[in-house]
């Protein structure tokens, strides 16, 4: 994997600083994307055995994205891997929430994953590399006080999916990663109703696969140039499947789960 390059968004903390922790383990040279240009500052003095070259950047924003995939082409030449990770989530009732949460959320899973993949396509079709989404299971199963994040992850989904069939004759490759719960600070930045940050996790991140996990299977799965990855059995594979085949069953059953988190929107 000598001279190999990923680019991880999002890779500041949770599941990005995981990856690049595990890429940097297989001797890949890393360009880390984040707001927080402090915190991969602190990650990339952490990973010395590779070259790391950090970018402040908000996917949200198009020129960022663009300047972000055009430095990383500037530094190293070449893009082999993109992973698509920078991602937020919401916790409120549909009825309840302001109409700017569900679209920053939108921002930042869907377009900040379709505005890197179009500047860094050419780059990976030349590399006949890989393009990642890490999505989640509510890409999958929508997940009720969550509507706004199932949305974009739905959208990801979609959008990567197309992407593949638009390539399949180019040697490109597209994985989409659907963790299952997951330890990261994502529940604890999850926008409210009113677009105030939750603050505390409602979930016991003790009984979550560990970030380190998750990324060394995406790892693996982008190795193997899988399509789809869908972590965890019950909460993941098990869901999405009963879901096909006993929808309403499904529904009831993760209405229940999410019913009974502290201070629940459906309560």
């Amino acid at each position: 994997m000598q001279n190999k390059v990923v680019v991880i968004t999002g890779a500041s903390s949770g599941i990005g600083k995981a990856l690049a922790e595990e890429y940097a383990s297989k001797g890949f040279n890393l360009v880390l994307a984040a707001r927080r240009l402090e915190k991969l500052k602190e990650l990339e003095n952490k990973l010395t055995n590779v070259e790391v070259f950090s970018v402040k950047a908000d996917v949200t924003i198009e020129t960022d994205c663009k300047n972000l995939i055009d430095s990383a082409v500037n530094k190293f030449g070449k893009i082999d891997v993109l992973i698509n990770n920078a991602g937020i989530s919401m916790r409120a009732a549909t009825i309840n929430v302001d109409m700017n949460v569900l679209r920053k959320v939108m921002d930042v899973n869907f377009w900040g994953t379709v505005y890197c993949t179009k500047f860094a396509l050419p780059y990976l079709l030349a590399s006949k590399g890989s393009l990642v989404g890490v999505m989640s299971v509510g890409g999958y199963v929508g997940l009720p006080a969550r509507s706004g994040y199932s949305a974009s992850k739905f959208a990801m989904r979609g959008f990567l999916d197309s992407v593949r069939i638009e390539h399949r004759r180019s040697g490109l490759h597209v994985l989409v990663a659907a963790p299952g719960f997951t330890t990261s600070e994502i529940r604890k930045s999850a926008l409210t109703a009113n677009g105030t940050q939750q603050g505390e996790t409602p979930r016991d991140e003790n009984k979550m696969m560990s970030a380190e996990e998750c990324a060394h299977r995406i790892y693996r799965a982008v190795k193997r140039r899988q399509r789809k990855l869908i972590l965890t059995f019950w909460e993941g594979k098990a869901t999405v499947l009963m879901a096909k085949l006993w929808a309403d069953l499904v529904d009831g059953f993760i209405y229940r789960t999410f019913a009974k988190e502290p201070d629940s929107p459906l309560k």
